[in-house]
């Protein structure tokens, strides 16, 4: 994240859970246990916040927190970005950009697997 800022890199980064991050979330986290047992479907629910590690990170910086309910239980996730809330709000920021990404990955493995394709590295653009 440090030599993306210092390079004018944007970045949408997973960020692994811990207790800190899901004590941020946990009144989305209801909400949508909340309305997935209103409505038996999966349930989302996001929050933007600013958030920094207690060691690692220099400075603050923006995530978001996917708050789902699904039939089996919560499933929290985050994202950590360098994009403003005025670029993306976070659900289409969560939804639009990050998940796009293993859309792309989901393609590449089709490829592997039905095309019979070997490597799909590319040394340039």
């Amino acid at each position: 994240m440090f030599w993306c800022e210092q390079n004018n890199v944007d970045y949408v980064l997973g960020l692994a859970k811990n207790e800190r991050l899901k004590k941020e979330i946990a009144r989305q986290l209801r909400q949508a246990r909340d309305i997935f047992r209103q409505t038996h479907q999966p349930a989302r629910v996001f929050r933007d916040f600013e958030y920094q590690t207690l060691k690692s990170w220099s400075r603050p910086r923006r995530l978001v927190g996917r708050a789902e309910y699904l039939q089996k239980g919560e499933n929290p996730r985050f994202v950590v970005t360098s994009l403003s809330i005025e670029q993306f709000d976070a659900k289409t920021l969560y939804q639009e950009q990050y998940c796009a990404r293993g859309d792309i990955e989901n393609r590449i493995k089709e490829q592997q697997l039905y095309l019979f394709a070997d490597r799909t590295s590319a040394a340039t653009m």
